[in-house]
């Protein structure tokens, strides 16, 4: 019982947290000001001093640590807020969130040294000859490793830090933030070309109707894994790498140990994607540019790799010449947009499927107050953060730039919150035990369906949908 009132509590703060940074973002277009700009943006670098910046153009001026320091302090402060009705030792906790958060930050901005997160077309501009290219999502690789040697070779101080590392709490927190981001970027292909916008909105209904389905019953039937796990690796594989997976995880209530394995693995296959994919693509379909442009969008899984792809892609084709700058990328980008879309419908079809089917006992009667009590209000946050931002943008489209900066602001929030569930993770998480439980399994059914089927089926759709579609010839206007 106690448990069941600590996960309800922190689903619900998780929603209300959200949209306080939600309002304040906000308070920009609403001509109140920027008043998130100070929040701490970190880049891919190459020198350490110059991965800290603020995010504001208008707070150029703070040094970065300064950024640094304000916002730990701001996230600190308001989660010990939120903590404040439970019984924890405040200045224990207090203390305790500190060290996660500043552990955490610092396995971010490891994440984004350029040797490992610049990508193909960004190693020039950093000045590098080769990258691992895992993008700055790397970062959450990152944070998951360092609370991994805690927990698991420092098991005292991993104790102490426990209560801070709320992992739940951390994840629904950025999944609502990901539907501020998401409908705003939705509403920005919406004003692309209409043949393109219903082309990679079909050519995702039919991913998820077929990519989905074939992997959870692989995961199920051949490899033999629990629906816990089948689950989020369908979805991690299929539909948008570590936002799918960690979405789906908490919509069915997984143990938070199974999204974020299975985002870890996207992070890292993603580079292999990325380093294949394009070349692969002009090999093989040369005459085909939209074709390759949308099967990237498919095909890799995270976002960062995924427009990195096609932005090697048009740089691919456009060697030929005579093709206007930009159009595979736009391609590659409403088809990646289009996938983010559907992550909260298809988290709210798994939520009432769990409810109603997996988790109701034969007989039992579900009441709509325990349906309510169930259902993971960080999906109802998702679609409402969702709706807001695009109807803001459709209502005010003079206002699109200042919902862009505000949405700027929010995903710093987003993937922080991300990085702490990561890391909360490590912290909790045995090697052994892990391993135990399918560790290896789970990297060869990912590969098995990744390279069995998942990027074919990719092509597939994508010639279908965008076979003899060209891009724009001429000079890019």
């Amino acid at each position: 019982m106690f448990m069941q009132k600590i996960s309800f509590n922190e689903d619900r703060s998780a929603v209300w947290l959200a949209f306080l940074f939600i309002a304040l973002a906000l308070c920009l277009p609403l001509g109140v000001g920027n008043l998130l700009g100070w929040v701490l943006g970190v880049k891919v670098w190459t020198d350490p001093l110059n991965a800290l910046a603020p995010l504001g153009k208008s707070f150029s001026q703070i040094p970065g640590w300064i950024s640094l320091i304000a916002t730990l302090a701001f996230i600190a402060l308001l989660l010990l807020w939120e903590r404040r009705r439970f019984s924890e030792n405040k200045k224990s906790f207090l203390t305790a969130l500190l060290i996660v958060l500043t552990l955490t930050m610092f396995g971010w901005v490891l994440g984004h040294a350029g040797i490992v997160a610049a990508v193909p077309n960004e190693r020039e501009k950093l000045g590098l000859k080769w990258s691992m290219g895992l993008t700055g999502e790397a970062g959450y690789l990152a944070a998951l490793f360092i609370g991994l040697i805690i927990g698991n070779f420092f098991t005292s101080f991993a104790k102490f830090l426990s209560q801070a590392a709320r992992t739940e709490w951390f994840i629904k927190t950025a999944i609502v933030l990901v539907g501020a981001g998401v409908g705003l970027k939705g509403l920005e292909q919406a004003n692309l070309a209409g043949t393109v916008f219903f082309r990679g909105l079909a050519a995702i209904v039919e991913a998820y109707l077929i990519y989905w389905a074939l992997v959870y019953l692989m995961a199920r039937k051949v490899f033999g894994f629990s629906r816990e796990w089948a689950a989020p690796l369908a979805s991690g594989i299929s539909i948008c790498g570590v936002s799918a997976a960690i979405a789906t995880g908490a919509a069915i209530r997984a143990r938070p140990v199974v999204p974020i394995m299975v985002s870890s693995l996207v992070v890292v296959f993603s580079v292999v994607e990325l380093l294949v994919l394009p070349f692969l693509a002009h090999a093989i379909i040369p005459e085909e540019p939209m074709v390759a442009a949308a099967w990237m969008g498919l095909a890799v899984k995270t976002d960062g790799a995924a427009i990195a792809s096609g932005a090697i892609t048009e740089a691919l084709y456009m060697a030929q010449g005579g093709f206007q700058k930009g159009w595979m990328l736009m391609t590659t980008t409403t088809v990646k947009i289009f996938i983010d879309l559907f992550i909260g419908v298809w988290c709210f079809i798994l939520a009432c499927v769990w409810v109603y089917g997996i988790d109701r006992k034969p007989g039992e009667k579900v009441s709509l107050k325990e349906v309510w009590d169930r259902f993971p209000k960080f999906v109802i946050g998702y679609f409402i953060a969702f709706a807001l931002f695009i109807t803001l943008g459709l209502c005010f489209p003079e206002k699109i730039k200042e919902l862009k900066e505000s949405s700027t602001n929010l995903d710093a929030f987003r993937k922080f919150f991300f990085a702490l569930a990561f890391f909360s993770i490590g912290l909790s998480a045995d090697f052994k035990r892990l391993w135990q439980e399918g560790l290896g399994k789970l990297i060869l059914v990912y590969v098995v369906c990744l390279f069995g089927f998942v990027i074919w089926i990719g092509l597939g759709i994508s010639w279908l949908f965008f076979h003899g579609i060209m891009p724009p010839t001429g000079v890019t206007p």
